[in-house]
Order: structure tokens, then sequence, then C-alpha cells
């Protein structure tokens, strides 16, 4: 017994070490500069993209916003720096940005080559096609021998070959660094059909010239699990960023939302909640916030639903259904662990 208390002593002792050397750095650098860096898309309407004022919109803005309302209470202290797929892996190794929530596939190279951690998924997503109806086409199968314009970086180009490959068909692909140029490059006829994410696809298609002259084919041909991503080595940065996300994903599962927070807040008996909302339970020393940081983030950001339904859902141009980003318990696979 001695003996195995001992080495069990010994290992908690060096897993307090190694925790105690990487945690902090980056949540103490972020305080002292008074906002978090946030890595976006250089332009996805829904994803990221700016307003007619300048003001940065978007799915993966709002998983940002989120951790600035839980680090300071104030979800506008985020400033921007638009990535194009290449770029945007150095940029977060590199210290340049903070969090990466750049529509990101999380994938098994991604997590274990790049010295990158995935915080969560706050889209699930899958690969598509878009090509003009006037081409006639009504599935992926008959675009044998077609050109596609791909943005370059991206997990697009593999699944792309992958798909042609095991269906025995050619392609000729046309690459380009950015969406609105891959976007640009399709509306002008360079190629016969172009593929992203089928989110994207539906982003891209509002902004053609003749956007009812498009169609999504149905075809789903990958699994694309996007997230925001943060650096390996800082456990207690990590943790603020993934548990900011399964807050509004909890939130909603409990019907905690901006307009109620408050009062959820102040009379409800569910313990699930008050743990939530920083009443009982751990509240906020585990990771070394305020004990209302689920509170602000929810009040000034919104619970899941509301952040997916008025970027990409039903009250925003794009107008795409829940779908897999459903709840677990509504049909969907949007999970998050509980808050206890």
């Amino acid at each position: 017994m001695k003996k195995i208390f001992a080495f069990t002593s010994a290992v908690a002792l060096l897993t307090s070490i190694s925790a105690t050397a990487f945690a902090g750095a980056t949540l103490e650098a972020v305080k002292k500069k008074g906002f978090i860096q946030c890595g976006v898309n250089t332009g996805v309407p829904g994803f990221a993209g700016t307003d007619d004022k300048g003001t940065w919109r978007g799915i993966d803005v709002d998983v940002c916003r989120a951790a600035a309302a839980a680090v300071f209470g104030d979800a506008s202290k985020v400033q921007y720096t638009p990535l194009t797929a290449k770029e945007r892996f150095t940029a977060l190794q590199s210290g340049e940005i903070d969090i990466l929530s750049r529509n990101t596939t999380w994938t098994l190279t991604r997590d274990t080559s790049l010295g990158l951690n995935f915080a969560g998924v706050n889209y699930y997503d899958g690969q598509g096609f878009m090509v003009k109806k006037s081409l006639g086409v009504n599935s992926a199968k008959e675009l044998d021998g077609a050109s596609f314009c791909i943005q370059a970086g991206t997990t697009t180009e593999l699944n792309l070959t992958d798909y042609f490959r095991s269906n025995n068909m050619a392609y000729t692909p046309i690459t380009f660094d950015t969406s609105p140029e891959t976007a640009a490059a399709f509306d002008a006829g360079r190629c016969d059909a172009l593929t992203s994410d089928q989110s994207q696809l539906y982003a891209l298609r509002i902004q053609l010239k003749d956007p009812e002259g498009a169609v999504v084919l149905p075809e789903i041909i990958s699994k694309e699990p996007l997230g925001p991503v943060v650096r390996q080595g800082d456990d207690e940065w990590f943790n603020i960023v993934r548990w900011s996300l399964y807050a509004m994903v909890n939130a909603e599962e409990l019907g905690v939302t901006s307009e109620n927070v408050d009062q959820m807040a102040a009379s409800s008996k569910d313990p699930n909640i008050l743990r939530l909302l920083g009443q009982e339970g751990i509240k906020g020393k585990g990771m070394g916030l305020e004990d209302n940081w689920a509170v602000n983030i929810i009040k000034q950001v919104g619970n899941y639903g509301e952040i997916f339904e008025r970027n990409v859902g039903q009250g925003s141009p794009l107008k795409i259904a829940r779908g897999i980003n459903q709840l677990w318990n509504k049909g969907g696979i949007q999970y998050a662990p509980p808050i206890r």
C-alpha cells in the first residue's frame, strides 16, 4: 500500500508541476493587452464577415465573443485577424492570434502534428457541391470530367481527390486562396462546379450575381466538424475556450436565453441551471474566472440556438436548417458535457 500511495503521490506531483508550468500564460497575456486576438475567415457570410458598419459578425465570431465575455465580462473585447486557409495555423502557432475560429475542420493530423488543440465543435458540416442550374446536373456522380473551383490549403482538396478516385471519375482542380476568389471564379464560369463545406456553399451562393441560378447538390462526401482551435500546452486557456462554447450549448438545452438569464439566475430552482449560472458548484474558480462568467456569455452573446439562428439559421439570409446541429435531445448531435 505504501508503494502504491507513493507512486500515486509522485504522479500527482508531476502532473501538478507540469500543469503549473504551462497554465495561465495565454490568459495572463490576454488580460495584459485587454482583448482577445481572434483569427477568422477573410469573409464567409454567417460565419465571419463585417456588416455595413464594419462590425464583425458570424457564428465563428461569436465563439471569440463568448470567450471575451467569460474573461472580461465584455464580449466586445476582441480584435479580429482575417486569415486565408494557408495562413491560419501558422498565425496561431506563432502567437499572432489567441484563438483560431475560422470554420476549421477537426482532423487527426491537425490535432496531433501541429501543436494545436481543438476546443470543441460549433458547427457540424460536410463537403458538398454547387453547380449552375444551366449545367443540368442533379447529382455529383454526373460530374465526371468536370472542373472544380477549390480553396487551397483546406481538407476540401483531399476529400475531392478521394471521392473521385473511389468513384473512378476524373476532374480538373482550379485552386484559389480565399473563399470570395473561389466564388467569383465560379460566378464567372471559370469552372463547372464549386466544392466546399456545404454551409459555405449556401453562404457563397447568396453572393452570386444570380443566386437562384445555382443549386447545391444533395451529396455530402465528408465529415467536417468545425470548431475553435488553440495552442497546445496551456490547459487553462484551452478550458476557457472549450467551456465558453459548452456553456452556450448547455444554456440552450436548459432553456436559458439572453432574455431570461437574469431571471433564471435569481429564481430558478433547477440545480443544473444554478451551476451553469454560478449560483452553486465550482463556479468560476476552476478556470480563473468570475462566478458569473457564463451569465455574461449568455446575456451578451446568447445560447447556442440563438447564435445559430441569427447567423446561419432561419433568422439569417442563409436560412440553413439546424439538421444535425440540433441538440442531441431534439434529433441532432450537438452535445455538451454537464457543468457540475
